[in-house]
């Protein structure tokens, strides 16, 4: 069936408030805690088509749509939720979320602490993907859905449906898996700790109580991001996209910005740094080195998803070298010793990492057509 698209228009987001303490992994207890989201579409009667959407380290509960009187602020995921799209919102209810920890309005560092009345800052707890899949859980329960049609993320995003899996088996029918690792490797950790050591280092960061000095550690912030997209593009992208131009046309022999990757990486750096919180992107990264579901197994990653019940896609990109093929194919053979049911797709595609975010044929191929079989399961 040919289906037009069209984006969801204008969207709200809305505020849940818990009052029941949440335990982190850290052993730190969250009293209370708000998370802010958005949703897409109609929950159906029988409440069996929602779409929890996890967002990865620098994504927001503004998956799709956009705000009232902001013509450029299109979520995240524009391109593949909405009508007529792959996650299409005639079709299933879905669910955006912004993260504890986050900076968009759930409860993070930049938050008031109650107690103290002043932003919680440093003493804000460090956390792991399983709170987030606890708190997430959370939320279904405030929005009255017992069980997911799917649960779906790339990079961070994709651990996070994963760990649903584990957590949640009763409660998750479809899990994506796009561009993700089971693990991180020892490099990945070591990009973290640079972009991290160029946060904490900046001279305006206080220990990460920069609220109450009323700056930001902006360079710091330009510089982990800078790195961070450096990661998340391949080479043949950069070359494609910059190639090796000189925006003046000749060199000036400066340390001036004279090559169009410099402008675009400061670029970046310099908007990123303009909308994040710097605690928050350390949070960010720490949840990714922690993540890890087969350290409690010994390694085995087999054992640590035999709880999984879950329908898998697993879908992974040539040239993502962030988080490689071989990562991709490590989650697959785990799923395939427990004799899970798990389709598989290694996509051609020039973009590197950031390849989940965009459009592709073949990707978006693949994903209506596991989507369309989900949506068949759906009951009206």
């Amino acid at each position: 069936m040919t289906r037009t698209a069209s984006s969801v228009g204008i969207v709200f987001p809305q505020v849940a408030y818990f009052d029941v303490p949440l335990r982190l992994s850290s052993g730190t207890v969250l009293p209370h805690y708000q998370l802010v989201y958005e949703t897409y579409g109609v929950l159906n009667e029988r409440k069996d088509n929602a779409i929890l959407v996890c967002h990865a380290l620098s994504g927001s509960h503004h998956v799709a749509g956009q705000y009232a009187g902001d013509l450029h602020g299109v979520g995240w995921w524009e391109n593949m939720v909405g009508p007529g799209k792959p996650v299409d919102t005639e079709r299933f209810f879905v669910i955006g979320v912004n993260n504890l920890g986050g900076c968009h309005g759930s409860t993070g560092p930049s938050s008031l602490n109650p107690v103290t009345g002043q932003p919680y800052g440093a003493s804000f707890p460090f956390l792991t993907v399983e709170d987030w899949v606890e708190s997430q859980a959370r939320l279904a329960d405030h929005l009255g859905i017992s069980t997911f049609a799917a649960v779906m993320g790339g990079s961070l995003g994709a651990m996070q449906a994963l760990q649903w899996t584990i957590r949640f088996p009763e409660r998750v029918r479809h899990a994506l898996i796009i561009a993700a690792a089971p693990c991180l490797s020892a490099q990945n950790i070591g990009f973290n700790e640079v972009a991290r050591q160029a946060i904490t280092s900046d001279p305006h960061f206080y220990g990460g109580d920069f609220y109450a000095q009323g700056v930001v550690p902006e360079r710091g912030l330009r510089l982990a991001r800078m790195l961070g997209h450096i990661t998340y593009l391949s080479d043949d992208a950069m070359m494609t996209k910059f190639g090796r131009e000189l925006i003046g046309g000749a060199p000036h022999f400066s340390l001036e910005v004279e090559f169009e990757i410099e402008s675009y990486l400061r670029y970046q750096g310099k908007k990123f740094s303009e909308r994040f919180d710097a605690n928050t992107y350390l949070i960010m990264t720490k949840a990714l080195d922690y993540f890890d579901p087969a350290r409690a197994t010994g390694g085995d990653l087999a054992q640590a998803l035999q709880p999984a019940r879950a329908q898998f896609l697993v879908l992974s990109f040539t040239t993502d070298w962030r988080f490689s093929p071989a990562r991709s194919r490590e989650i697959v053979q785990a799923l395939l010793d427990n004799r899970a049911v798990v389709s598989y797709a290694e996509i051609d595609s020039n973009q590197g990492h950031d390849a989940f975010l965009m459009e592709n044929e073949d990707y978006f191929a693949v994903m209506f057509a596991y989507l369309e079989r989900i949506a068949g399961e759906c009951r009206p």
